[in-house]
């Protein structure tokens, strides 16, 4: 006779830590760090995990190579700043923290229209028709200029309305609030749909589509249902920029803020679920952070996109994972020796090498100021062989010492790679004997 009693999932006591850990981050990031630069970046991290997260519904967990997804969190930051600007005039009201709401909601129309086409194909031809949806759009972004604002943009003021509570959203501080509510249930409601059947069939498309069709399913709906889901929490973090920056302008639906919400999602790991999370930590420090230091801040950042492509194609979170198994064994002791050598050795390498970038930009942008230079504290001349010398002599020598460290460090982890395997198998052969 068959149990008419349903099995119960065990309590997951991690999970629940480790939600309760991110709500917590969320809410005590503005008390440590309090200054308004600090507020401005935690605020502007905060829409982007969205966004980068909604990206690697796509690229992660359905292998589609996107590169136009900014026109969909794009789109609905206009259409977002739109609605805010007729609330204020009066015309309708929607309170504003309803607003990343209309961004989510446009950001669905659009990719259920333009993903319509799009998701007819997979693999390159679908990474092509992405393109051209992107330019296509940036393209009628010149062409409107009463909707998308011209080259000045759209602005706003998001202190509409009558104070809810004392409520305005004019401090920065009620605006970072309200991007981290959005950022945390829209980051829950995105790791929910990993584990519904769509988000389990979306998998099973991107690692094999044939065998999808075999049982019955239809891998391209499966795709046009991802693709939408993606449009709309893209369209909530557009949203949310909207009422963030209160301007709205066309590059935000360029293709080089889609290239860069591609670069970052990679770089921060898109086949683990946090990795798009690092990914738009790591976006905003280039975006604010880099960019404020070096004028070259694009060439590190494509550097370092490629140093990640030769040596760590699963990106920061892969490493973090990688080493967490091999810390659950007890040998991550045996390994920082070899984590000290490439530290340094890498870092030797890379100021040689950001001397000379920084003298060539010199000379090229600040001739006018004088042929010196502060870097690292250091005045260099970048006109004298001297200083071009050295700064060759480190980035050639920290490069050497980084491959010798390199080799022996891929020699010494294979070996505790090797160790970890022989345990497994020991461990399974115990437990089969009782």
């Amino acid at each position: 006779m068959a149990s008419t009693f349903q099995a119960v999932k065990p309590f997951n006591t991690g999970r629940w830590v480790v939600w309760t850990l991110y709500a917590l981050l969320l809410v005590a990031a503005p008390l440590l760090f309090k200054s308004s630069l600090s507020l401005t970046l935690l605020s502007q991290a905060g829409y982007l995990v969205i966004i980068c997260l909604s990206y690697n519904i796509l690229l992660g967990q359905g292998g589609m190579l996107s590169f136009g997804h900014a026109v969909y969190s794009g789109l609905g930051s206009f259409l977002a700043i739109h609605a805010m600007n007729l609330a204020a005039s009066g015309r309708f009201y929607i309170p504003l923290s309803l607003i990343p709401l209309v961004g989510g909601l446009s950001g669905l129309f659009f990719a259920a229209l333009l993903g319509y086409v799009s998701t007819k194909k997979a693999g390159t031809t679908f990474a092509m028709i992405t393109l051209g949806m992107g330019e296509l759009v940036f393209a009628m972004s010149l062409m409107f200029p009463e909707f998308f604002g011209g080259e000045a943009g759209i602005t706003t003021n998001r202190a509409y309305g009558k104070p809810l509570w004392g409520i305005t959203f004019g401090p920065q501080i009620q605006v970072y609030y309200l991007i981290a509510v959005y950022c945390f249930f829209c980051t829950a409601a995105m790791f929910a749909f990993t584990r519904t059947p769509l988000g389990r069939m979306l998998n099973a498309v991107r690692d094999n589509p044939e065998r999808v069709e075999f049982i019955g399913y239809n891998p391209r709906c499966v795709r046009y249902h991802a693709f939408i889901i993606a449009g709309f929490f893209a369209g909530i973090g557009g949203g949310l920029a909207a009422i963030n920056s209160e301007i709205v302008t066309a590059e935000v639906v360029g293709s080089v803020r889609s290239g860069s919400l591609l670069l970052f999602t990679f770089l921060g790991g898109a086949t683990f679920f946090f990795g798009p999370i690092l990914g738009a930590v790591l976006m905003v420090l280039a975006l604010v952070w880099l960019s404020e230091l070096s004028m070259a801040w694009l060439l590190y950042v494509g550097l370092m996109f490629l140093f990640m492509v030769m040596h760590a194609p699963g990106g920061i979170a892969s490493l973090i994972v990688m080493n967490l198994r091999v810390a659950s064994f007890g040998k991550l002791k045996t390994l920082w020796l070899g984590y000290l050598a490439l530290a340094v050795t890498a870092f030797a390498a890379l100021m040689g090498a950001a001397a000379m970038v920084e003298m060539i930009y010199h000379l090229q942008l600040n001739a006018a100021v004088g042929p010196e230079l502060k870097f690292m504290g250091l005045t260099l001349n970048a006109i004298q062989s001297a200083t071009w010398l050295s700064a060759g002599l480190v980035f050639l020598t920290g490069l050497g010492l980084f491959e010798l460290a390199r080799r022996r460090f891929v020699v010494q982890w294979s070996r505790i790679q090797d160790e970890i395997e022989d345990e497994i198998e020991t461990e399974i052969k115990r437990r089969e004997l009782l």
